[in-house]
């Protein structure tokens, strides 16, 4: 399939579908749309180093990962790059800021890349983008989402297990007014982790009460949720947060609004990234095994053994640290 007939099928130039596949700004969002819809009909993915390759194989492998700022993904990307150079492979990283538009378009360029073998560490996956990366002649990984089909490994967190395990302790230290810190709550992997908080507090009704509060994956998005909660009336004397990078900016909000963890409000993460454990007070988290799972990733990837389906369940492990305590009886006023 040529760039020519995706031009024609979308009714634009040649120019104009180029400027669309390598993401340059300038193109109409409605024109946009149309290009990257051709390009998916027709299955058009552009050899961007056929010279390179001729008489060759690949070794290069990628990645893509939805949040590059958040260190969750960079220790996995690490720990994967590590593995693959041993075994003589290279990766290239790609971020999509949890934007599926920028996940296809990323997926075709490694495709056009030719690469040997493609992880995807997102959470904004649809299923006939997977679909289509089983019909690729290469292995494929997932993390959180899809399912283990043909060429494609997966690999899932048990999150319902992991965040039931939190508000079970919480509620046994006495913690009657919990709130959920998330963010794209709209997709899978994340969605998982909200219903989740949201059954088991459930059970304790009507003595617990909860709130959930979303923003984005950012130290900042941490900040703000934590600002909405203080202002939401529920007084919650307990903040669980989906990941650890949000609730550094939890912690750090609740500390310059004078409010001190745990005394007044406990806090948890997920990941257990590095930056938890040196946090003031250590953050209690759950911990996912990311150096692992990169190895897992680059393992399926390089085998060079014949491509089968395989399917990864990690548990989460609690990890109690110092901003978790017993709940407050007394309410609080914040700084004005």
């Amino acid at each position: 399939m040529s760039l020519e007939e995706v031009a024609k099928r979308a009714k634009v130039s040649t120019a104009t579908v180029s400027r669309v596949l390598n993401d340059i700004a300038g193109v109409r969002h409605a024109t946009r749309a149309r290009v990257l819809r051709a390009a998916e009909e027709l299955h058009y993915h552009p050899n961007l180093h056929a010279r390179t390759l001729a008489g060759g194989r690949s070794t290069t492998l990628g990645m893509i990962v939805s949040n590059m700022e958040n260190p969750f993904f960079l220790d996995i990307f690490k720990a994967a790059e590590t593995q693959a150079r041993g075994r003589g492979y290279d990766i290239i990283l790609a971020n999509t800021g949890y934007d599926s538009e920028k996940l296809v378009n990323n997926i075709r360029h490694m495709i056009g890349w030719r690469v040997a073998g493609l992880a995807l560490v997102v959470s904004e996956m649809e299923q006939s983008l997977t679909n289509q990366l089983m019909d690729l002649n290469i292995p494929v990984v997932f993390y959180d989402v899809g399912e283990a089909r043909k060429n494609i490994t997966n690999i899932k967190v048990n999150y319902a297990s992991g965040i039931a395990e939190v508000v079970n302790y919480l509620y046994g230290l006495g913690h009657h007014r919990m709130a959920l810190v998330s963010h794209h709550s709209s997709l899978g992997p994340l969605g998982t982790r909200e219903q989740a908080f949201r059954e088991t507090v459930e059970k304790f009704a009507p003595a617990v009460q909860w709130r959930v509060a979303s923003s984005t994956d950012t130290l900042e998005g941490g900040r703000r949720a934590a600002r909405e909660l203080l202002n939401s009336g529920l007084d919650p004397t307990a903040i669980m947060c989906v990941n650890d990078f949000m609730a550094l900016g939890v912690m750090r909000e609740l500390r310059e609004s004078g409010i001190q963890v745990p005394a007044d409000i406990s806090v948890t993460g997920f990941d257990n990234i590095s930056l938890a454990e040196i946090a003031n007070p250590a953050l209690s988290t759950l911990n996912i095994p990311r150096e692992k799972i990169g190895q897992m990733m680059a393992d399926a990837l390089t085998s060079g053994e014949q491509m089968e389906s395989q399917k990864f369940l990690i548990e989460p492990e609690f990890i109690i640290r110092g901003t978790t305590g017993r709940a407050r009886i007394t309410a609080f006023r914040t700084r004005a």
